[in-house]
C-alpha cells in the first residue's frame, strides 16, 4: 500500500518516516520529497507498506496526529496523474503569425 503524508516538518527525513511507520508493520520504502533547487524538504512524502491492513492501520492511527511539532495528514496515495508534455510546443504561443501587426508593409 502506498501512503501519502503531508504537512511534515522540514526536519523530517526518510529514516524518521521509516521509523514512524515501522511501528505498524513492514515498511518497503519511505521517502521525503526534496526540492531540486534548494535541497530542502517540500513537506510531504510517501511510505510503501507491504501489508495493506498494516498500511490502513497506520493511516487510521497517524492521520491528524502531531509529529515533530506539526499535525500530519496521512492518506492512501492517489496514482500520479499524467501531465501534458510541453516539449513539442517550444515557443509556446502564436503559430505562424496572424496577430496584430502581422502584415507590416
Amino acid at each position: 500500500m502506498n501512503i501519502y503524508i503531508s504537512n511534515l516538518s522540514y526536519g523530517v527525513n526518510d529514516a524518521d518516516l521509516n521509523e514512524l511507520f515501522a511501528e505498524y508493520g513492514e515498511v518497503s520504502s519511505a521517502k521525503v520529497i526534496m526540492d531540486r533547487e534548494t535541497g530542502r524538504s517540500r513537506g510531504f512524502g510517501f511510505v510503501e507498506m507491504s501489508v495493506e491492513e498494516d498500511g490502513q492501520k497506520a493511516i487510521d492511527e497517524l492521520n491528524g496526529v502531531e509529529y515533530d511539532g506539526k499535525v500530519i495528514n496521512v492518506n492512501v496515495a492517489r496514482p500520479r496523474e499524467e501531465r501534458p508534455s510541453y516539449n513539442n510546443n517550444r515557443g509556446g504561443g502564436r503559430q505562424g503569425g496572424g496577430g496584430y501587426n502581422s502584415r507590416r508593409y
